[in-house]
């Protein structure tokens, strides 16, 4: 008997191990969940929110929507309504953010949240103005309630200090949330040519030194200025991709932040990038808000650095210099060196393959590799082909078979859309 009760209490102590672990599996996924957040977060229009929040690491998801309203119906349409502009009962523009709070905890989301916009602002940011562009926090715990009131508390500390007024920003729970229609969820990515609203006040939490620039050298000369995004921003991107990367011009190019312009005196409202400025002693002299192509880019470029000169005439309009033209006196027996295009700096021509054609125009026996197109000209009832400039699309001249020397190419271009380079000793 008393062998038969050891069994028992043998068996009863493996089944209690066995169900122990079976619970502690059981229970793991809904422990492992609890970090798996939501917060549904409203700073304006929720197009560019919405992108920078799934940008960020530790976001699962990100959803454009609703939230905050009652007695109608949860529709961009209906929110819209100029009789809704200023309705305490309208919906707000939100985003409801998914984020594992392992790797992205409440309170860096909650900063990045009041860094991104203009909190002091009711009812609007920048442009945007009624009741669904109001800043507002939408909590789904009290853990979120409390980090938020506390972060108000700070960043209302900081803005008071760079000269801002009251918080507008609103704290709720979260009641209810719409999506918004398909065509509003990622927005950005289907508008692949624009701006990203960037309403924020430049005051952050933890400021560095690499956040304030000095401007001393812009205020002389011409120059470039890109206002980058601090968050993610698509068309930023794109634009240093597809046109930025590899411009080598010799007007120089600076990246800022709305609140690095200090010393600047820029006309045009700050709150979209990218936006491109020209700048001339230290002044605006034109500028672009949003995404600008390649060509877009490079005619604003040489309007700016050209001028209605005979150089513009000739890069944008196909014009030709005249035959021995002052430039072409200055570039025919220059040393060693190359030959650049005049506006993205690119490397178009080498001394090596120069000649004397007699003719009155620079004349090569090659471009450099890969840096030049080639286009069929039916102009002035002539059938030739025209060169380009790989890198800004501008027009640099023609390519003549069998009139080089011992019967090869002769590239004539224009000397007035180019600048040399000497070679390094």
């Amino acid at each position: 008997m008393a062998k038969w009760l050891g069994y028992l209490a043998l068996v009863l102590s493996i089944c209690t191990v066995v169900w122990a672990s079976q619970n502690r599996a059981l229970q793991s996924p809904a422990q492992a969940s609890t970090h798996i957040k939501t917060m549904v977060l409203g700073s304006g229009c929720f197009w560019g929110a919405e992108k920078r929040y799934e940008a960020m690491k530790g976001v699962l998801d990100a959803e454009s929507g609703y939230s905050d309203g009652n007695g109608f119906e949860a529709s961009y349409k209906a929110i819209t309504k100029r009789s809704r502009r200023f309705d305490a009962d309208n919906y707000a523009e939100v985003v409801k953010v998914t984020y594992n709070a392992n790797v992205l905890s409440t309170k860096q989301l909650l900063m990045h949240y009041f860094e991104s916009h203009d909190p002091t602002q009711k009812n609007r940011q920048g442009n945007d103005v009624g009741t669904q562009y109001r800043s507002i926090i939408l909590y789904t715990d009290e853990a979120q309630q409390i980090i938020a009131l506390e972060l108000k508390e700070d960043y209302q500390k900081l803005l008071r200090q760079a000269g801002y007024g009251e918080i507008q920003t609103q704290l709720k729970p979260l009641e209810a949330f719409y999506p918004a229609e398909e065509y509003h969820q990622n927005y950005i990515a289907k508008n692949p040519d624009g701006y990203c609203p960037d309403h924020s006040t430049g005051v952050v939490f933890n400021k560095t030194d690499e956040q304030v620039k000095d401007n001393a050298a812009l205020l002389s000369g011409k120059h470039i200025v890109v206002l980058d995004s601090k968050s993610y921003c698509p068309y930023c991107e794109k634009l240093k991709k597809t046109v930025l990367h590899d411009y080598q011009g010799s007007i120089a190019l600076h990246y800022r932040y709305a609140d690095q312009l200090t010393g600047l005196q820029v006309k045009t409202p700050t709150w979209a990038t990218p936006t491109i400025i020209f700048i001339e002693q230290g002044k605006e002299v034109y500028s672009h808000q949003g995404f600008m192509n390649k060509d877009t880019f490079y005619r604003a470029l040489g309007a700016f650095k050209l001028g209605d000169t005979e150089a513009f005439k000739v890069a944008f309009q196909s014009k030709t210099d005249a035959p021995f033209c002052k430039q072409y006196d200055l570039f025919k027996n220059t040393g060693a060196g190359v030959f650049v295009d005049k506006l993205s700096g690119a490397k178009l021509f080498d001394t090596d393959d120069r000649f004397n054609s007699g003719t009155g125009w620079l004349s090569f026996k090659q471009p450099i590799k890969n840096s030049v197109t080639y286009h069929e000209d039916n102009s002035y009832g002539m059938q030739r082909t025209e060169i380009r400039s790989k890198s800004s699309g501008i027009h640099l001249g023609h390519v003549f078979a069998g009139e080089g020397p011992d019967g090869g190419n002769r590239y004539c271009i224009n000397a007035t859309v180019l600048e040399f380079v000497p070679r390094a000793m």
